[in-house]
């Protein structure tokens, strides 16, 4: 523990003053001081020089023990609970399941009424798109927050989600909701201050008077969203200035260097810690902090502050974890897991956004070499953190495949991505795809993908044809994309509508808010009706949710799929099979996967030399038996195998 008595007077006193909230809380006060310079060195690193910081870090420690003060008695128990288990998000007990509460059920009321759906299915994990109210629409999905501490009125109010939260926590389910970091609405209270002239307001963001400095940062300066909000900056003309708005002109970039932007973000975590909030998704997280000459995401101060945000929820509210939404190149992703001098000091979950780009690519191309190579050459998870493995998620697919990845395989990185979005959109020989182009550049023809998975993977194309040849395959590889998802190790998640196969939404153009974004093709509502077919087998639906439902028994009775477990990519001798090892408590889980449409062969020897053995006992989540045939296995198409022991 942190030696108290080896403070400065005035940090001691600071020190004594946060704890005189809480007195005779010994469980705050050991954490207090377990944490205090895991929180304190990273904010002295960035905003010791400051002359606001002392305020600001006063007014912090009390924020924090007016958190814990007030924490409610189930979810203090809930903080010893999870202090002794720190790897409760990364068991092999834990799935989870994303969803728009509007979409899924209307309200947070009528979600509370389909909580037996998610039970049914296996679900311990709940996240709910961006549920904060927000400006209207156009507002980026929810992404342009307005109050950190209310929930958007068509959805309900604060006292639903806490109410919500009970309710997941007695069905042993954690709830999980955005907070946007990087940026508020331009109607948030902070902005219109801002533009009413309050100069500390417009302290909290990013603005320029003139293009000097903004010229000077858009050399770098990659665009997000170059078709419908191009450049970085945005020019305000009742401040008459240019203000920093990454993502969209009406979502403005918060000022991380003003510690009071610090310190009032800290507050609205620590408010949805309060409500009974479990996991706390950390949108946008790399971009917090610029410095001209770079792209301006992961420099290093973010993971001071991720640090400091992190040991502050650990005191007030450990029962809380963080999950980052971080898109970025597989080396930098693993930073925010915690590296180096942050290692177990930032976030517990970070998105494989690698992964999910990659069994795409696999599934278009057939190959598995890509796949392998760039899983097998990216930096090792570390201790007491875990991925979020995925199929697919609410936004478009980035088709982040890097030159150095592809040359490793013989590939061409840039054709590749070309080829990608051509098959996705459906535009290349043979496609079984029916997604389209988001963002197309015009210069590079390179292109991102929007679709929903069963669209993506042939079901849309397949029943439109009436072909049952194709609609056997596109089953298939729907649940073959899952079945790495779920082997690959950490908290596996199912996209709202994939256990149905749900198809892209074909009336979001007649939406005038939506029409320029086609991400809203794959989030279509939940079809009630058609869930309903879930409980015929024969069905489309009754398959698919029956296969999932398979991998989440099987996933849950495999030991060897908890995040920290050893995980060794295998190069299996075919192109088109691959597989994966992980090992975990003295067990083994040896993953085949066959990307093509045709029979494939993989010699024994790769499962004989992992100790493995083709048994009565072996899973085997798809349904269908391993075939031998000598010394070889023969994977059907789309199949996969998870061999046990």
């Amino acid at each position: 523990m942190q030696n108290v008595h080896a403070m400065r007077p005035e940090v001691r006193a600071d020190y004594e003053r946060a704890l005189s909230h809480v007195r005779g809380d010994d469980a705050f006060a050991t954490r207090f001081e377990r944490f205090f310079t895991e929180l304190r060195d990273p904010l002295v690193a960035v905003y010791g020089d400051d002359p606001r910081f002392d305020v600001q870090w006063r007014e912090l420690l009390e924020a924090i023990a007016r958190a814990a003060a007030d924490r409610a008695p189930a979810l203090r128990v809930l903080d010893h609970e999870r202090e002794i288990t720190p790897d409760w998000l990364q068991r092999e007990q834990a799935v989870g399941y994303v969803a728009y509460v509007d979409r899924f059920a209307g309200t947070l009321r009528g979600l509370r009424e389909r909580l037996a759906y998610l039970s049914e299915l296996g679900i311990s994990y709940l996240h709910l798109m961006p549920l904060l109210r927000s400006r209207p629409e156009p507002n980026d999905g929810g992404y342009a927050v307005v109050d950190y501490g209310a929930v958007e009125p068509a959805l309900g109010t604060m006292e639903d989600l806490r109410a919500l939260a009970d309710e997941l926590r007695a069905a042993g389910m954690a709830l999980c909701i955005d907070v946007v970091l990087n940026h508020t609405a331009r109607e948030h209270p902070w902005a219109q201050a801002a533009l009413a002239g309050d100069a500390r307001a417009l302290a909290f963001y990013r603005t320029f008077p003139d293009r000097t400095e903004p010229d000077a940062y858009e050399l770098t300066l990659p665009e997000v969203f170059p078709a419908t909000a191009p450049g970085s900056f945005t020019w305000e003309p009742a401040l008459e200035r240019w203000v920093w708005t990454t993502f969209n002109a009406y979502q403005w970039d918060l000022d991380y260097s003003n510690p009071e932007v610090f310190r009032a973000m800290a507050e609205a975590m620590l408010g949805l810690a309060g409500a009974g909030v479990d996991v706390l998704r950390l949108d946008a997280v790399p971009f917090l902090w610029k410095r001209r000459g770079t792209n301006c995401q992961n420099q290093p101060e973010v993971h001071e502050l991720l640090q400091a945000f992190r040991a502050l929820v650990r005191i007030a509210a450990p029962a809380v974890a963080f999950k980052a939404e971080a898109i970025v190149s597989p080396h930098d992703l693993v930073g925010y897991l915690g590296t180096g001098r942050h290692q177990g000091k930032e976030c517990d979950l970070a998105y494989h956004n690698v992964l999910m780009v990659l069994v795409w690519s696999a599934l278009a191309s057939g190959r598995v070499a890509l796949l392998t190579q760039t899983l097998r050459s990216m930096p090792p998870v570390p201790p007491r953190a875990g991925w979020v493995t995925y199929v697919r998620c609410h936004d478009d697919i980035g088709w982040a495949i890097t030159e150095e990845d592809a040359g490793a395989v013989g590939e061409n990185g840039y054709l590749h991505r070309r080829f990608l979005a051509d098959f996705y959109a459906g535009d290349f020989p043979a496609s079984f795809a029916r997604g389209a182009r988001f963002q197309p550049d015009p210069l590079t023809g390179e292109a991102r993908t929007s679709g929903t998975t069963a669209s993506l993977a042939g079901l849309e194309a397949a029943l439109e044809r009436g072909d049952a040849l194709a609609l056997e395959l596109a089953l298939r590889r729907i649940l073959l994309l899952h079945a790495v998802a779920f082997a690959h190790g950490g908290l596996p998640l199912v996209y709202m509508g994939d256990e149905l196969g749900l198809r892209n939404d074909h009336a979001w153009e007649a939406d005038p808010a939506r029409g320029d974004d086609n991400r809203w093709m794959h989030r279509p509502a939940m079809d009630w009706t058609v869930a309903a077919r879930r409980e015929d087998p024969d069905s489309v639906e009754g398959r698919l949710w029956e296969g999932l439902r398979r991998l989440v028994a099987v996933r849950r009775a495999t030991r060897a799929a908890h995040a920290q477990g050893a995980a060794e990519p295998l190069w299996t001798g075919n192109d088109h099979v691959f597989g994966l090892l992980r090992e975990q408590a003295g067990e083994r889980l040896l993953l085949l996967a066959n990307f093509t449409a045709e029979r494939q062969p993989v010699g024994l020897a790769v499962v004989h030399e992992r100790g493995l053995e083709l048994t009565a006992h072996a899973a085997v989540p798809d349904g269908r038996p391993p075939v031998q045939e000598g010394d070889v296995l023969v994977l059907e198409p789309y199949q996969y195998l998870w061999l046990r022991g």
